[in-house]
């Protein structure tokens, strides 16, 4: 009796451990978005005090754009956010969502480390992240010119993962161009 108590959480633990590895893709990193390559959900949030807005992912923006899901809580939104503001500065457009903060939170850790974002709205009870199927934070989206998710990546974005997985993304969709606006 005791050898089967003993090799019941073995068993327990593969079973665990197989689902999570079917989880995960050749690469290591979780599956893709099931939204990828589809129109991103129009999601209108209100906007963080003191911030541009109001947010509407809803509208696309005729140019390559990131929705970066973050929140001042966030441990590692910090330390991918250096990066951010150095692709504002390069003229990347990206949309920040506030997830699960009151947005006074969002604007006092804007205020401190500075804004990436183009837009930035607060997503309060997490409704908008559910739209896109957001599982944690840091969590980025590359948006083509005509608002369609070409790409989802979990976790911090290092400069590596920029180089890598990012820029040369981002180069291929430049050069595509944006449907008409009545075609949108």
């Amino acid at each position: 009796m005791k050898k089967q108590i003993l090799i019941l959480p073995a068993i327990m633990f593969a079973v665990v451990a197989v689902f999570a590895f079917r989880a995960l893709d050749k690469s290591g990193q979780p599956a893709p978005s099931a939204l990828m390559n589809l129109p991103a959900p129009s999601i209108e949030l209100e906007p963080i005090p003191r911030f541009a807005g109001p947010f509407d992912t809803g509208v696309p923006m005729g140019e390559v754009t990131l929705v970066n899901v973050f929140g001042s809580w966030c441990v590692f939104c910090l330390y991918e956010h250096p990066l951010l503001l150095q692709k504002k500065e390069q003229g990347l457009t990206i949309l920040g969502i506030a997830w699960n903060e009151p947005p006074e939170a969002s604007a006092q850790w804007l205020e401190r480390h500075g804004n990436p974002y183009t837009m930035v709205g607060a997503d309060q009870r997490g409704f908008a992240i559910a739209e896109f199927g957001v599982t944690g934070a840091p969590e980025t989206f590359v948006l083509d010119k005509n608002g369609v998710i070409r790409f989802r990546y979990q976790g911090p974005i290092t400069e590596k993962d920029w180089r890598r997985d990012f820029a040369p993304l981002i180069a291929r969709l430049e050069k595509e161009e944006a449907a008409p606006a009545a075609a949108r």
